[in-house]
């Protein structure tokens, strides 16, 4: 297909050949070679491929500098600054970026020059190689609209097919491959074991399309949002990260720390995000929002993430604190009415949060899961305070709940 605009194909084509050649020198003149990666791609019923990625992103933006100056790529930034969507494309790119001339040499010439690099696997030229990228740049630099995506890895659950977590978010299996695609350091930024072992093999994704200089979703919280949403539904130890991997119209766009208690695994027994509990997932991470405009159970379920991480007494009094700020002071009896149907499964609950609340006791398993399952109950019945209320009356005899659905 031909080229949208002649003048900056040339102009592009001119400056990748350029640096190519310049980049070359520079290694024949040190006598070294290229560090690569060495990748592993391990399959069911077949033996482990092996695969040498080369390393030229660290080498080309090491360089990037002495590039800027020379004269190939001073006529390359001219032709692009005559193209008005090249800079809309730029500084989507490169976000708060100084100089619009920066943006474009950073997210325009120096990314081509790398991803031609990577296709060639190093500095030999390969025509197909350059038409290709650049045709990728086309599309990107001149379409209306932009996607971007964030993939974290996740440990401590699995799935046998992609889970909806809403319009925009989902938990699948990593592709073989996906992220070394455009980052060949990636490996050693995963967990340890992801790929391997049957509960580290998921990603969650976050895929957004973003209008005409609509700046990029704040990935880090999102995602923490969804391990708290998939952590409630499932009583999972899960956990995502320690990185999120951002791509914007398919190219590399950054690397951002997701966020500490999301990052951090909890203790306990590994488990499934199930047809079931997939769409709870779902509606609790919409309801999370309720905590915006409720800070007391914002303050439940700070305190009950929080007390995942933490052991006796702290623990327990993390609970307490959760509980209290829930369901108020008489939360033992509010929580055992909430959560058990059955009389004689409601006393021991009731004795077991008794014990909870004189503080003397440490906090059994199912009092410690019930501030969990209490939290799925109100977040799905939508109005805390309302709820309170009907706990009430319940206990007074006065009327019955009408959602009080014990959560699994």
């Amino acid at each position: 297909m031909a080229p949208r605009s002649p003048q900056l194909h040339h102009a592009l084509r001119a400056f990748t050949l350029g640096a190519f050649a310049y980049l070359t020198r520079e290694l024949e003149e040190a006598g070294e070679s290229l560090p690569f990666a060495f990748e592993e791609h391990e399959a069911e019923d077949r033996p482990a491929l092996y695969e040498y990625r080369p390393l030229v992103r660290d080498f080309v933006e090491g360089r990037a500098a002495r590039l800027r100056g020379r004269e190939d790529a001073l006529i390359a930034l001219e032709e692009l600054g005559r193209e008005p969507a090249a800079g809309i494309y730029a500084r989507a790119h490169a976000g708060r970026d100084p100089s619009e001339d920066d943006a474009l040499f950073r997210t325009v010439l120096v990314d081509l020059l790398i991803r031609v690099a990577e296709a060639c696997g190093g500095f030999d030229w390969d025509d197909e190689s350059f038409d290709r990228a650049y045709a990728e740049l086309e599309r990107s630099l001149f379409g209306e609209r932009r996607t971007y995506t964030a993939v974290a890895p996740l440990v401590g659950i699995s799935t046998g097919v992609q889970r909806e977590l809403g319009a925009s978010m989902r938990v699948r299996a990593a592709a073989d491959g996906e992220l070394a695609r455009h980052w060949p350091e990636a490996k050693g930024l995963l967990p340890q074991g992801f790929g391997r072992e049957p509960d580290r093999y998921c990603v969650i994704e976050l895929r957004v399309a973003l209008g005409s200089g609509e700046d990029v979703p704040d990935a880090p919280s999102e995602i923490a949002d969804s391990v708290s949403a998939i952590r409630l539904a499932t009583a999972a130890p899960l956990a995502a990260g320690p990185v999120l991997f951002e791509t914007l119209d398919g190219r590399p766009y950054g690397i951002r720390p997701v966020l500490p208690i999301a990052a951090t695994p909890p203790p306990g027994e590994p488990t499934r995000l199930d047809e079931f509990r997939a769409p709870l997932a779902a509606e609790l991470l919409v309801r999370l929002g309720l905590a915006d405009a409720d800070t007391h159970l914002a303050e439940a379920l700070d305190r009950w993430e929080l007390s995942l991480f933490q052991h006796e007494p702290f623990r327990s009094e993390q609970l307490r604190g959760a509980f209290a700020a829930l369901l108020g002071t008489t939360w033992p009896l509010r929580a055992a009415v909430l959560l058990e149907h059955d009389p004689e499964r409601r006393e021991v609950l009731h004795r077991d949060l008794a014990l909870l609340a004189c503080g003397d006791e440490e906090a059994t398993t199912p009092a410690a899961d019930a501030v969990r399952r209490s939290l799925v109950e109100v977040l799905r019945d939508g109005d805390r305070p309302a709820l309170v209320a009907r706990l009430d009356r319940a206990l007074l005899g006065l009327a019955v709940p009408d959602r009080l659905r014990a959560a699994s």
